[in-house]
């Protein structure tokens, strides 16, 4: 070759610029140019194939080792691409074999994979399609996102099967989706409506009540509270105004009326917000009771039966709960206490009384010591770590049973203190 000052089997040197001979259908083409001596250059370009051979090794490597084979077609097919304009000097065409080798393995698995992948797709629009006919949304709508989720970990299918599979899901999503769309607008249609009747209805009593006259107005009244009975449900929180609202005027309108009678009015109390005030009564006596292990077999029953009764949020009184709560955990930490102080020492019950509320007192106060670090160690171990909203919230409400009960072990510790002085 006319020029030529150094050439091998796959390249040569001419006018001081390296170039690779043309194969397959690739002409020649200029890799580099002479820096210091044409040998130093040409052992350049030779070393420069090793990575290329490197780089087909470890590709072949990966796809043989890896479970989703199908992924690494996108990265043999960018590789080959690289070495058709790689700048070494060596013969590219086992490499490039290698790679079609590959290739051809690969788009096997991609055929059955697909294949597998649209059986999989019409399954899961067949469940689909009967998950979407329950009559419970809030269901509904879990099993479907479970079946999306599983739809979109699912591979592609064959491409003259895509876009009719994925269609086919769609239109089973957006039934779902539209009629349950409509379900809520006539839902919040019907409330709108019921709310609206409400409203009517509190007006009416404050004109009942601006008229002041009783003993005329008194059947009209009791004609509105008929019909509040009857307009039918509307979530709690919404009525929440209109409720109380409705109340203070029906009661402040019975006791005017009943005072212009001369009748005693008799507060009636719900059923269920006095069995709750009895419970919490009874629970503060057996905290002060002299058999703490009677007691607290008695509260366990006590706090499934207050479980069990459903008093609305608009009648709950906070308070009760609050103080029905705080004698339990108080009867609870005694008895923990005196199951201490008897283990430990089984002549308990002949000291004297004094020396009894010693004993508790020393060994509630490293009953204290001991929840404070574990609550403190609690707190620590989840600062700044989040565990997803679930978790979250079940770590912050240990944190705060925690707290709550570590507050009552203060109270006794210093009930205990003051009996000890």
């Amino acid at each position: 070759m006319k020029g030529v000052t150094l050439e091998n089997e796959y390249a040569y040197i001419n006018e001081g610029k390296v170039f690779l001979k043309g194969y397959l259908d690739m002409p020649d083409r200029q890799i580099g140019e002479v820096k210091r001596t044409e040998e130093e250059a040409f052992q350049y370009f030779i070393n420069r194939y090793q990575i290329a051979v490197n780089k087909v090794i470890q590709l072949k490597s990966e796809i043989t080792e890896a479970q989703n084979k199908g992924s690494f077609l996108t990265k043999l097919t960018q590789l080959r691409k690289r070495l058709l304009n790689f700048d070494g000097i060596g013969d590219f065409i086992p490499l490039l074999n290698t790679l079609d080798e590959q290739e051809d393995v690969l788009r096997g698995l991609i055929v059955g994979n697909q294949a597998n992948n649209l059986t999989i797709k019409e399954a899961l629009v067949e469940e689909a399609k009967e998950a979407k006919e329950d009559v419970d949304w809030n269901i509904v709508a879990e099993k479907l996102q479970d079946i999306k989720t599983r739809w979109i970990r699912t591979g592609p299918v064959d491409k003259p099967f895509q876009e009719e599979i994925e269609t086919t899901f769609r239109e089973v999503l957006d039934d779902f989706y539209q009629r349950r769309k409509a379900f809520y607008e006539e839902q919040n249609r019907i409330i709108g409506d019921r709310m609206e009747k409400y409203n009517e209805l509190v007006r009416g009593a404050e004109m009942l009540f601006r008229m002041g006259n009783w003993e005329l107005s008194f059947a009209e009244l009791k004609r509105l509270q008929s019909e509040w009975r009857n307009v039918g449900d509307v979530p709690p929180k919404r009525l929440k105004y209109e409720f109380r609202r409705f109340k203070k005027l029906t009661t402040l309108y019975y006791e005017k009326y009943c005072a212009a009678k001369g009748i005693q009015i008799k507060i009636r109390v719900d059923p269920r917000v006095e069995a709750q005030q009895k419970m919490m009564e009874e629970a503060e006596q057996l905290a002060e009771a002299k058999d703490i292990f009677a007691s607290t077999e008695r509260a366990k029953v006590m706090l499934n039966d207050w479980k069990n009764i459903k008093v609305p949020s608009h009648l709950a009184v906070r308070n009760v709960a609050e103080r029905f709560r705080a004698a339990c955990d108080k009867i609870f930490e005694l008895s923990y206490l005196m199951k201490v102080v008897t283990r430990k020492l089984p002549n308990y019950n002949y000291l004297s009384e004094k020396q009894q509320t010693l004993t508790k007192f020393r060994e509630m106060e490293n009953i204290v010591i001991r929840a404070r670090g574990e609550l403190k160690i609690l707190i620590e171990s989840n600062e700044g770590i989040s565990q997803g909203p679930d978790l979250d919230k079940i770590t912050n409400s240990n944190i705060q049973t925690q707290k709550r009960k570590l507050l009552m072990k203060e109270v006794i510790l210093e009930e205990l203190r003051r009996a000890a002085q």
